[in-house]
């Protein structure tokens, strides 16, 4: 049954869709059009990576402080402020005339989706209670999520190409609006919580601030590099902030984040496979579309049109990983899918430079992406399994910065061990070494994706739906398997 009578599921499940693409879709869509921006807007050389780094900042920075003010304030009220700062940075950015008003647009994007991504995995979990119908949502959800980060490479290249890449902006704001449309015929704004909390502040403040270290560490490895002292100031000063944060949560009647979630097999698992497997996806689109045009010398929309075979083994694999989940437990397509991903990721590693598109990319694709495909479904149920309804913007939250930090550390890291393989060398022969040893290390982070799923995961399936509460936070997870 659903939690709520008044919701219109089939439209809460196409708001939170839609956003979840859009979301999606821009961690990709612009990294085709960097050399076309910063042509146009007269980027520095060590700049233009800002472009994109600043995205993942603000946004994995903001997940959790996003997820727990849906909570607080109300999971729709939330949608709708994010998608529509969203939506306003996205034009911002497509007017941008000079370096610093893209970045302060890419920034605001962040911001916008730490709100609405937490706020959409929300309403689906309290829409649907646990159980077959809240698994066909999320799979739905992962679908969207999937294409969108696949799809991005393809309208980001004939984007670029044949529009300009101020599109790669601007195609957000019809997107935004389509799912804003649908707010008020099935999204309503839900009842006032039963006692009002304060948020916690210097939770917020600290773990905005150690993720936000965090990342920015490791993305400016690629210019600072690992040994630099600024790289190993910025480190330690965001573990300071992270341990003091863990600190304050254990000790705080109404935390950011419940530590107790944690005590869940299911969540903590789910939330450390998930890390695991953003960081092999992003590689894997980072590396093969440079390997596409660097190395095979293919253009833009060819490379944005060759990433549709990966856009469909992804779909394929989110529709049969629903369809097992819904029939068995998660961790039944979880440990399969790593395994296929992490296979996929080995057979990419052996890219040549005299390759080609059927001979270096087409198999691999199909493999990596249907195994992706099978974790990326499942994986945000099993997050989510045995969450009162009143901690879900909690929960969604915590797997949405789980995928964003791993998406965002992994591919900073591989990418400046790539750079370092490489060198000071731009021939394609180079380039190619830098790429494969990439994409193998990618392929390592499935396999202990896999290593997790059959060691936290629980075996038997735990479809015992939580109702929403106003126990104490102690009591939240009675019904989770050990």
């Amino acid at each position: 049954m659903y939690r709520n009578s008044r919701e219109r599921p089939a439209i809460v499940l196409a708001a939170a869709a839609v956003a979840q693409f859009v979301v999606a879709l821009d961690m990709s869509v612009v990294n085709v059009a960097l050399p076309a921006i910063r042509t146009s807007l007269g980027f520095a050389p060590l700049d233009l990576s800002w472009v994109v780094h600043v995205y993942a900042l603000t946004f994995g920075g903001f997940l959790l402080l996003g997820g727990r003010a849906c909570d607080l304030y109300g999971r729709r009220r939330m949608f709708v402020l994010g998608l529509t700062a969203f939506g306003l940075c996205s034009l911002a950015g497509g007017l941008a005339q000079t370096p610093w008003q893209l970045i302060a647009a890419r920034a605001g994007q962040g911001l916008g989706a730490a709100a609405a991504a937490p706020a959409a995995l929300a309403m689906l979990t309290t829409t649907f209670a646990e159980g077959p119908r809240r698994v066909r949502a999320l799979g739905v959800w992962s679908a969207v999520t999937a294409a969108g980060g696949a799809l991005g490479v393809l309208a980001g290249g004939l984007l670029t190409e044949y529009a300009g890449w101020r599109w790669v902006m601007l195609i957000n704001l019809p997107i935004v609006m389509a799912a804003l449309a649908l707010i008020p015929a099935g999204v309503p704004a839900g009842a006032a919580p039963a006692r009002r909390e304060r948020l916690d502040s210097l939770g917020a403040v600290l773990a905005t601030g150690g993720v936000g270290l965090l990342v920015l560490g490791v993305v400016r490895t690629d210019t600072l590099g690992w040994g630099s002292p600024v790289t190993w100031t910025t480190l330690a000063a965001a573990a300071v902030l992270l341990a003091a944060f863990v600190l304050v949560e254990s000790r705080s009647g109404a935390p950011l984040l419940r530590l107790g979630l944690l005590r869940s097999r299911w969540v903590a698992g789910a939330n450390v496979l998930v890390f695991l497997a953003a960081a092999g996806q992003f590689t894997a689109f980072y590396f093969v579309s440079l390997y596409m045009q660097q190395v095979l010398g293919m253009g833009a929309a060819a490379t944005g049109i060759a990433f549709l075979p990966f856009s469909l083994g992804l779909v394929a694999g989110t529709v049969v990983a629903t369809r097992v989940t819904v029939a068995r437990t998660p961790r039944v397509s979880l440990v399969p899918g790593a395994l296929l991903a992490a296979a996929g990721l080995a057979w990419f590693a052996l890219i040549s430079p005299d390759g080609s598109f059927l001979t270096d990319v087409l198999g691999p694709s199909l493999v990596t992406s249907v195994g992706a495909g099978l974790v990326l479904a499942p994986v945000a149920a099993a997050a989510t399994t045995g969450v009162a309804a009143r901690e879900a913007g909690m929960a969604s939250g915590l797997m949405n910065s789980s995928r964003q930090l791993g998406g965002s550390i992994g591919l900073a890291a591989l990418a400046t061990l790539a750079a370092h393989h490489t060198g000071a060398a731009t021939e394609p022969a180079a380039l190619n070494d830098g790429y494969a040893l990439g994409l193998a290390v990618a392929a390592a982070f499935f396999l202990l994706a896999a290593v997790v799923a059959i060691g936290v995961l629980p075996r038997r399936r735990a479809v015992v739906p939580l109702p929403q509460s106003t126990a104490p936070a102690e009591n939240q997870l009675e019904g989770t398997p050990s």
